[in-house]
């Protein structure tokens, strides 16, 4: 029992320590916390339905995991070659491609969510 509560004492210390490093080093990782942030206070200053949070929390979870998968792949990609490669590009762009898919995704999500409720705010 012991061995197992050591294993997952260290996996999460290990999770951290990449969470932390892919904070430090990737730019967009700290543009998505930060979108993150400010969706959490237009919730709050919003007032929105439980639905909506799950919606606004859901979205927020799925894109920082979609970042640090990018970034995972793309680190890979750079330890297998540093030299221009086709197929290094490739998967790399492809990596890119999700999170943009994602992201225009969770605009729309957020659009529904956000933009009636801005528009009622400014017709008072």
């Amino acid at each position: 029992m012991k061995l197992e509560n050591e294993k997952c004492q260290n996996a999460v210390i290990c999770a951290l320590s990449g969470l932390v490093k892919a904070i430090k080093t990737e730019q967009n990782l700290k543009i998505d916390i930060l979108v993150a942030v400010v969706i959490i206070v237009c919730g709050f200053v919003f007032k929105i339905n439980n639905y909506e949070w799950i919606a606004c929390i859901f979205s927020i979870g799925i894109m920082l995991f979609a970042e640090l998968m990018n970034t995972a792949i793309e680190t890979v990609v750079d330890m297998y070659t540093r030299e221009k490669n086709e197929m290094a590009k490739r998967a790399k762009d492809i990596s890119a491609s999700a999170v943009l898919v994602l992201a225009l995704n969770i605009a729309i999500v957020g659009g529904i969510i956000f933009i009636p409720k801005v528009f009622s705010l400014l017709i008072k």
